[in-house]
C-alpha cells in the first residue's frame, strides 16, 4: 500500500498520509513525493488547491526515525528540503485536516498552511531540542510570531504540546470540528476555494505574505545549515539512540 495517496477531484489535489500503522511518520521518499507533488500542482493551472490530511486518528508523528538515520538531511538538495521549500514558497492555496498528533514537521508545516481544520483531539507537539536539534521548516521564525514568544518558548525550548483549543486561540487552527468530520471540511472549503478567482486568490496570498517571504526563505537556510550539523553532535546521538533503545535519553553529561 502507497505511504502517500494523490488525489485530484476538480481543481483539487489532496495529499493523504496513509501510513498508520507507522503513525504517518515521513520517509525520504514521502517528502520526494510531496515536493514532487507540489512542483507539479503549482505548475499546473488546473490544480488550484492542495490539501494535507491524515486519519482521523493521527496527522503525522514526524520524521520516521530509522529511515531519517539512513538518510540524514545533511545537504539542501535533501528531499526533506526541497519539500520544506516547495511548501513555503507555494503560491496557492494550502489547507490542512489535523486530527490526533501533528508531531515535529506535522506542526512546523502547518504555519505555511492558509486554512487548517482540527479535530478536537489534535494534540500539536515541535519537540526539536529534545532530540539535540533546532526547529526546521521556519519555526523558530513563525512560531513566535504566530503565537506570541511566550507560548513558542514552551513549544520550542520545552517541547511542551498544546492542544487544539490553544491552536484555535492563537490563530493557528480556524476551526474545531469532531475528528471524523474534519477531513470533509477541509474538502469543502478547499473546493469553495478553488470555486474563486485564481488571480484574486494569488494577489490576496501574496499580499498576506510579502512581509515575510524573504525572511522566510533565509531562516529555512540557517535552520538546515545548524540542523545538519547538530545531527552529529553528542546530543543528538544520545537523543536517537535512546529512541531507538526505548529509554529516555541522558543529556547530564553534555
Amino acid at each position: 500500500m502507497a505511504d502517500l495517496l494523490l488525489d485530484r477531484t476538480d481543481q483539487v489535489l489532496t495529499i493523504t498520509f496513509n501510513r498508520v500503522d507507522k503513525k504517518n511518520s515521513f520517509t525520504a521518499a514521502m517528502y520526494a513525493e510531496m515536493a514532487d507533488a507540489l512542483t507539479a500542482a503549482q505548475a499546473d493551472d488546473s490544480a488550484r488547491v492542495v490539501v494535507f490530511q491524515g486519519h482521523e486518528t493521527i496527522f503525522s508523528s514526524g520524521n520516521d526515525i530509522a529511515d531519517f538515520l539512513k538518510t540524514p538531511p545533511l545537504s539542501p538538495d535533501m528531499p526533506v528540503f526541497r519539500f520544506l521549500r516547495a511548501v513555503s514558497s507555494f503560491t496557492k492555496p494550502l489547507v490542512a485536516a489535523v486530527c490526533g498528533p501533528a508531531v515535529g514537521i506535522g506542526t512546523t508545516l502547518l504555519f505555511h498552511c492558509d486554512l487548517v481544520y482540527a479535530g478536537d483531539n489534535a494534540a500539536f507537539s515541535m519537540p526539536f531540542v529534545n532530540l539535540g536539534l533546532c526547529p526546521e521548516a521556519a519555526s523558530s521564525l513563525l512560531a513566535p510570531q504566530r503565537m506570541g514568544y511566550g507560548r513558542a518558548a514552551e513549544a520550542l525550548l520545552l517541547g511542551d504540546p498544546f492542544m487544539a483549543e490553544a491552536a484555535l486561540e492563537m490563530g493557528l487552527v480556524a476551526r474545531i470540528v469532531p475528528p471524523a468530520e474534519v477531513n470533509a471540511l477541509a474538502q469543502r472549503q478547499a473546493q469553495k476555494l478553488a470555486s474563486k478567482p485564481m488571480s484574486s486568490l494569488l494577489q490576496t496570498k501574496r499580499f498576506m505574505k510579502m512581509g515575510q517571504a524573504e525572511a522566510v526563505t533565509q531562516r529555512l537556510g540557517d535552520e538546515g545549515v545548524v540542523f545538519g550539523r547538530m545531527l552529529g553532535e553528542p546530543a543528538a546521538r544520545e537523543a536517537f539512540a535512546a529512541f531507538m533503545e526505548k529509554r529516555l535519553p541522558d543529556f547530564s553529561k553534555i
